[in-house]
């Protein structure tokens, strides 16, 4: 019975400690996803990244897709404008509906793709709140998390792999300090 209950709990130890680095290294991953802030206000939609360098003459553009719109060209596109740490691009005049965003940078890499949808706005006079979903598409070269309120942050290598670390070296501790107190003491 003893033996039992062992193998039982130390089942369950290993099969926690497997499961700990997917549960906090999934959330990273849905946020990596995408390296764009799309928002809407009215009949107006505009879109930040800081993913895209300069060539000296243009950072890449953004196109605004609708509904039954498969590719970037099909859109209406925008140059994106701003500085090397803040590019952006807005519309205006857009109907109601829903629509995808994809910005593409000079290089050809693309930033991100997001959905939104914008509300009618004609049967009331305060605008509508939005609504924003966010699809996964192709990360950037390094990792983007999409913080609260469409804030960006971007970690460097080293952090994620010291964020990793941590993760290994409290996941190691816990298996080690439980496999000890499981032990009988003999006197």
């Amino acid at each position: 019975m003893r033996t039992t209950q062992r193998l039982l709990r130390s089942g369950l130890t290993v099969a926690a400690t497997a499961a700990l680095p997917l549960v906090l290294s999934a959330p990273a991953a849905v946020a990596w996803g995408s390296g764009i802030s799309v928002s809407t206000s009215g009949t107006s939609v505009s879109v930040t990244t800081s993913a895209c360098p300069s060539n000296g003459s243009s950072f890449g553009n953004a196109s605004l897709l609708s509904s039954g719109q498969t590719n970037f060209a099909q859109g209406r596109q925008m140059p994106l404008t701003g500085t090397s740490s803040n590019q952006s691009a807005a519309w205006t005049g857009v109907s109601p509906g829903t629509f995808t965003v994809i910005v593409v940078c000079q290089d050809g890499t693309t930033a991100g793709t997001q959905s939104i949808i914008v509300a009618s706005t004609a049967a009331s006079t305060a605008p509508a709140t939005p609504t924003i979903s966010t699809t996964v598409s192709p990360s950037p070269s390094r990792g983007v998390m999409g913080g609260l309120g469409g804030a960006v942050k971007d970690y460097g290598t080293a952090t994620v792999v010291g964020g990793g670390a941590l993760v290994v070296t409290g996941t190691v501790a816990a298996v080690w300090f439980l496999r000890r107190r499981s032990k009988p003491h003999r006197l």
